[in-house]
């Protein structure tokens, strides 16, 4: 076993007297008192001051918590059975300036830091006042969102004032464990100051037949694909605002596929009508000729109806596009395609890759919403001889010019949920559900919400021991567990008034009345809440080393932590009604939060949080740079354990010439993973030309041919998470370009 920490705790087992005293923490709760977190806490000061931990150090440390057991002895003896935090840091720092004053002050020094911090996260003029110091972990939160753009910084400084109202509202374990990062509660610049909802599977099909209502505007069924197609952007702009995560839209070539028939026969219709189809008419004198004529009509007809296919389609992209939701950015959307093989469904399919690959503007920029996710299904795509392997061939040459689509594969999505869906937003999987009817739903369904488990603290907490890691596991999945309950307990609080579209006019499926619970759309199961997770690859490597992604025993060790995830959320989820799901949290900004905030706690410690970053979810090492098929191979087992939430990315270099060895990816990841991203470099430059991966630099991304970085002249597309963004809209900073490309790297 290989433990990287700098130093071990001291060995303080001889002062296990005090089983029944208790330790009130600051948010309230007892916990059972530990003697090894107050000699922690002392040999941490003793390095910050002294820069080791020598024998000096260990004579410190030594005398140091000899007086403090003669204290909390005397303590005990006298009849105290409780201490609280703020006791046991005045009988720490009293006794330890005694031994030595300097690492007292330290010790202080700190204590008051952390009280400090605490009481700005807390504070309203210190939060906004972040947006004006040009805080990055502020500004540069969210890759598609540019604090510099009015309404964007309007919504911004609301969510720095939600987040203070947040943190006081949620229970104060919770709060605080959120503001020592032992958890993250996300999205609380939206949430819990108002009661929404996250990410969902938009019910297009049910209200472009029904009607629906936007502000003062009643909207009838469509009567051509085009009208449909604007009417989904103006769903997707309505839903977006009044919800904090992404929208999707799944099997839109079948939804569509009525509308574009519409046009068809319209088509038909006036064609008929044109004069000079009556002077064909005229020489028809025969059956064979009325055939033949008949023949001529359709043909027409198609033709019309596939470039107004494409019109509505690239409407539908441009809209998407150029939409600005309340948030302040354009909504995070989702298309899933490619399963129907009818006529009309064949040439939507198409129409979305053409327009896709021909790119936005006169510049042909790579559209980064929506996203595309194209589905491979054995019969219908996957292979020659299957009907629509030409469209997988189109799919293929788009994914390496833009990146999109990314794919799923059909067999393996309804293994691992239960159902065949697109996800939520990025990654966030829907569970098979059934009505009381027994019919499946998938569409109008939602997320309650997430909260992440700093999974690599609690490996560093354990220090190599396999019981203290798994009880410190117990112990936080409990808070996470409070935490999510208290998210579907506060949308719950909504009513149908607060969000029309969402809950009256159709997006969640059912339709309900403004007396009617918001819960009859989320209970049963119908809705999920998901615990997410970060760094299985540094909790290996704590107990392991770094290089353990061929040792079988520390790879089962991590199918174990997820497998315990798991077994929670059951067990949740049967105590409480709704589906808790494990989820693969894909927050750019998260995995480097954690980290900052564990290398503050535990110092450097090496391929843990010397990276400045942890790996997102269950992902391969990625500076170990496996082949495609290495990476899925390792990679495959997790999602079974977290099929709430996962994705699956690989690496190339540019793939424009070879698109064949893309095809060999996606076949060989088949049976193996559900849901597959591609990971080529596609940025451009319009000066000269390149085409391939820009440079990032203290001034912003480059050309590496000839050092253009004018975001003007120049086209730059990134990866950061489950959503493509482009991160020149981001203002650099001081070491901004390391962060970018540490970030473009792990969170692939």
């Amino acid at each position: 076993m290989t433990n990287n920490l700098q130093y071990k705790l001291f060995d303080d087992s001889q002062y296990t007297r005090y089983t029944d005293a208790k330790v009130q923490k600051r948010d309230g709760r007892l916990v059972n008192f530990d003697m090894h977190k107050i000699s922690n806490a002392i040999k941490k000061a003793i390095i910050a001051q002294t820069g080791s931990f020598d024998e000096y150090g260990s004579y410190v440390l030594d005398k140091t918590m000899l007086y403090i057991d003669s204290a909390i002895d005397h303590d005990v003896q006298m009849g105290t059975t409780t201490f609280t935090i703020e006791e046991l840091q005045n009988i720490v720092e009293a006794h330890l300036h005694l031994v030595d004053a300097n690492i007292g002050n330290c010790y202080k020094t700190y204590r008051l830091k952390r009280d400090e911090i605490r009481q700005k996260n807390r504070d309203v003029n210190h939060q906004v006042g972040a947006i004006e110091r040009g805080d990055e972990t502020v500004n540069n939160e969210n890759a598609n969102k540019d604090a510099n753009v009015f309404n964007t910084n309007r919504d911004k400084t609301a969510g720095q004032v939600a987040k203070v109202i947040g943190l006081q509202m949620l229970p104060p374990h919770v709060a605080n464990a959120h503001e020592k990062g032992d958890i993250h509660f996300h999205d609380l610049d939206y949430s819990p100051h108002l009661p929404l909802t996250n990410c969902c599977l938009i019910d297009f099909e049910e209200m472009l037949k029904n009607g629906f209502r936007i502000g003062n505007a009643d909207v009838d069924s469509p009567k051509s694909i085009g009208t449909a197609t604007a009417q989904i952007a103006q769903i997707i702009a309505n839903v977006a605002s009044n919800q904090y995560g992404g929208c999707s839209a799944d099997r839109i070539d079948e939804i569509l596929s009525p509308y574009a028939e519409l046009n068809y026969k319209k088509n038909l219709k006036k064609i008929s009508d044109i004069s000079y189809v009556f002077n064909e008419l005229a020489s028809v004198s025969t059956a064979r000729n009325q055939n033949r004529f008949n023949e001529f009509l359709e043909q027409k007809a198609t033709e019309w109806t596939i470039k107004d296919i494409y019109d509505a389609v690239q409407a539908l992209e441009y809209e998407i596009n150029t939409l600005f939701s309340s948030q302040g950015q354009t909504p995070f959307t989702t298309l899933g395609f490619g399963l129907g093989t009818g006529k009309w469904e064949r040439e939507i399919q198409k129409a979305i890759l053409k327009i896709r690959i021909l790119g936005l503007g006169a510049e042909k920029r790579t559209a980064i919403f929506p996203k595309l996710v194209f589905t491979l299904k054995r019969g219908i795509n996957l292979e020659k001889e299957d009907p629509n392997y030409d469209i997988k061939m189109l799919a293929l040459e788009c994914a390496t010019k833009r990146m999109y689509p990314d794919v799923l594969s059909y067999d393996k999505i309804v293994e691992l949920t239960g159902s065949f869906k697109v996800p939520m937003g990025c990654r966030s999987f829907l569970q098979g559900w059934k009505d009381q009817d027994g019919n499946e739903v998938n569409a109008g369904r939602m997320n309650l919400g997430v909260v992440t488990l700093n999974l690599p603290r609690i490996a560093l907490e354990s220090e190599g021991d396999f019981t203290k890691f798994w009880n410190i596991l117990e112990e936080r999945l409990e808070i996470c567990h409070d935490a999510l309950l208290y998210r579907v307990e506060r949308a719950k609080q909504a009513i149908p008034k607060n969000a029309p579209i969402l809950y009256k006019y159709g997006a969640f499926g059912k339709r309900l009345s403004d007396n009617d619970e918001v819960d009859e759309v989320f209970k049963n199961k119908r809705a999920t809440v998901s615990l997410g997770y970060i760094g299985l690859y540094e909790v290996a490597t704590v107990f392991f080393g770094g290089e353990w992604e061929e040792n079988q025993t520390a790879k089962n060790f991590t199918l174990k932590v997820l497998e315990k995830l798991y077994q929670k959320t059951v067990e949740w989820g049967n105590m409480h009604g709704y589906h808790f799901s494990v989820y693969s949290t894909p927050s750019e900004s998260l995995t480097d939060r954690f980290c900052r905030m564990d290398k503050e706690k535990f110092g450097t410690v090496t391929n843990i949080t010397d990276k400045d970053y942890y790996t997102n979810s269950f992902h391969y090492d990625v500076r170990k740079n496996p082949t495609p098929f290495e990476k899925l191979d390792f990679e495959k087992d997790y999602p079974k354990f977290a099929s709430g939430g996962f994705i699956h990315y690989c690496e190339y270099p540019v793939l424009q010439q070879n698109p064949k060895a893309l095809e060999a990816v996606w076949d060989f990841a088949y049976d193996k993973v559900g849901y597959l991203g591609t990971n080529t470099p596609i940025d451009k430059c319009y000066e000269c030309g390149f085409e391939g991966d820009f440079l990032p630099t203290a001034k912003g991304f480059k050309c590496p041919n000839c050092n253009n970085r004018n975001p003007a002249t120049c086209d730059v597309v990134k990866r950061t998470c489950g959503y493509l963004g482009n991160p020149q809209m981001r203002p650099m900073v001081k070491g901004r370009h390391k962060e970018i490309k540490s970030r473009v790297k792990h969170m692939r």
